[in-house]
C-alpha cells in the first residue's frame, strides 16, 4: 500500500519510463526517429499546451474505487480499522506532432511499449508514495466507445487529438493512522439511586 502521493506517482512513473525508454531507443536505433517529449499534464496544462514539436501527454481524467476489492482488508490493518482505499486510475494518452509521420510513429511506439511492459513495480515507481516491495500496478487498455471518447474530448478545451485510454490498477492507499483514544480510568455505575465509581 502507499500514501496519498500514490496517484501522482503512478502517472509520473509512466511518463518517466516512456521518456527514458524512448531516449535509449533513439540512441541505438538504425533509423532516425523524431525527438519526442513525454509529459504528465493536468487538464489546465492540456488546455494551454501549444502544438510545438512532437509530444505524448498523459492526463488523469478519472479516478474510481475498485469494486472487486472494496471490502478487502490488509493483514497489517487492524480488523476493526478501515480497509485500504483501492483505486483505478483512468488515463488519456494523447499525441501530436509537426507531421503525420512524427505523430503516428511516436504514438505507435508508445502503445507498443505499454503493451510490452504493462506492469510497474517498486523499482519503476517513484519513491515518494512509499510503495511496499510487493506492490504491482497494472496498466491495461480501456475499451471505450467512440461516443465515450468524444465526451472526454468535449469536456476539454483543445481540439481532438490522436489518443488512447488506459486504466492503472490497483492503487491501494493506506488508511490514516488510527485515532488514539484516552484509556478508561474508571466506570460509573448507578445502583439503587447511588452512583459508584469502579476502577477498571
Amino acid at each position: 500500500m502507499a500514501n496519498i502521493f500514490a496517484i501522482h506517482s503512478v502517472g509520473n512513473s509512466i511518463v518517466t519510463f516512456l521518456r527514458n525508454s524512448y531516449a535509449q531507443m533513439r540512441a541505438s536505433a538504425a533509423t532516425e526517429l523524431p525527438e519526442c517529449g513525454f509529459d504528465l499534464v493536468s487538464s489546465t496544462q492540456l488546455t494551454e499546451e501549444k502544438n510545438v514539436g512532437t509530444r505524448i501527454a498523459l492526463l488523469l481524467y478519472r479516478v474510481t474505487v475498485n469494486e472487486h476489492v472494496r471490502q478487502s482488508r490488509s493483514a497489517n490493518v487492524q480488523s476493526d480499522g478501515p480497509a485500504p482505499l483501492s483505486l483505478d486510475l483512468h488515463f488519456l494518452l494523447s499525441a501530436w506532432g509537426a507531421t503525420p509521420l512524427d505523430e503516428q510513429i511516436t504514438f505507435a511506439w508508445t502503445l507498443r511499449q505499454l503493451h510490452e511492459h504493462p506492469v510497474l513495480d517498486e523499482s519503476s515507481l517513484s519513491p515518494e508514495a512509499g510503495w511496499s516491495r510487493d506492490e504491482l500496478i497494472q496498466i491495461v487498455p480501456a475499451e471505450l466507445s467512440v461516443e465515450d471518447t468524444m465526451r472526454i474530448w468535449d469536456a476539454l478545451e483543445p481540439s481532438y487529438r490522436l489518443s488512447a485510454t488506459y486504466i492503472a490498477r490497483l492503487v491501494r492507499l493506506d488508511p490514516d493512522q488510527p485515532r488514539e483514544f484516552r484509556p478508561v480510568v474508571a466506570r460509573r455505575l448507578t445502583h439503587g439511586g447511588k452512583v459508584e465509581e469502579i476502577a477498571p
